[in-house]
């Protein structure tokens, strides 16, 4: 025969019966939690990793752009190219934000049911391509700028090995300075070897004579500072402009208007043509020197 409970006896066993119920239900809720965070870290994890890798790579495009003095011209443009591409960092980011929403990671339980194990990890896969389609874009990029860079240095290389060292030299001066014809005139005798009417006139020319009236005006070809004003030798009256490792000289003048030290522009009238030193007839004897190296002035000038 059963015993009768008691009214306080009945109350006590329903009060344990309740709290073993909500302890079970509370373990239940905290491991479900927990299941649940640790996708969400790795995700969140992953997700700024690759961002990260995405402005490092950018990164380097602006080192590459801001690089003036490594880098060609060629490449720079290429790069600015490359940079103009339009990506909409706030659109993808909206799109990955819709991802990452509390409400996603955490579904919601309806009241009276017990919560279900469920996989809680965002579809990495659409995130993952459009990270790495735009990091193997950018990747792809900096591989042809840079193979662009080997080719165009080759070439180069090649071109400039088979340059004399006066053409070189010559391009050397044309980077460096502008340049300007002095005197307008005929050129009587040009640069190298020639065979003069006197024996005084020397056998190899080491730059151009331009004919012309006494007294007509020589204007300077490039700026510098006057390093010579001088009346003795061959070249009579004349006068040599210094700008760095590039010398300009003007000889046979029949007046200088310059004085040593001072500071040249190109254009400036410096002299007047004249007949002065070992001369036939009134003309200008311009030469251009690299670092004492003689250069063919029609190199630099362009034929006259």
């Amino acid at each position: 025969m059963e015993r009768t409970l008691s009214v306080d006896e009945k109350i006590r066993r329903a009060e344990e019966i309740y709290q073993r119920k909500k302890m079970q239900n509370e373990r239940r809720a905290y491991a479900t939690v927990n299941v649940r965070q640790k996708p969400e870290h790795k995700t969140i994890k992953k997700m700024l990793l690759q961002i990260a890798i995405c402005f490092v790579i950018y990164f380097i495009y602006y080192l590459i752009q801001n690089s003036n003095y490594i880098f060609s011209e060629d490449v720079l443009n290429k790069t600015k190219e490359i940079l103009s591409y339009n990506i909409n960092f706030q659109e993808k980011w909206n799109e990955w934000k819709g991802y990452l929403k509390l409400e996603n990671l955490i579904p919601k339980q309806e009241e009276n049911q017990e919560p279900e194990q469920q996989n809680t990890e965002i579809d990495e896969n659409i995130l993952q391509n459009e990270i790495s389609n735009t990091v193997g874009q950018m990747t792809n990029t900096v591989e042809a700028v840079l193979s662009a860079q080997d080719t165009m240095v080759e070439e180069t290389a090649k071109e400039e090995s088979s340059l004399s060292q006066m053409e070189l030299d010559a391009n050397y001066i044309k980077e460096t300075l502008s340049f300007i014809k002095p005197l307008s005139g005929v050129i009587t005798s040009r640069f190298g070897n020639r065979n003069p009417t006197t024996e005084t006139v020397p056998k190899y020319h080491t730059g151009i004579d331009i004919a012309a009236d006494t007294g007509t005006v020589i204007v300077a070809a490039t700026e510098g500072i006057v390093s010579v004003v001088s009346s003795e030798g061959d070249y009579g009256n004349h006068v040599k402009i210094l700008n760095g490792n590039i010398m300009t000289l003007y000889a046979h003048c029949n007046k200088i208007y310059v004085n040593e030290g001072d500071a040249i522009t190109q254009g400036q009238s410096i002299a007047e043509v004249g007949a002065t030193g070992n001369v036939t007839g009134p003309h200008l004897h311009f030469e251009i020197r690299l670092e004492d190296r003689i250069v063919d002035p029609e190199y630099v000038l362009g034929a006259m």
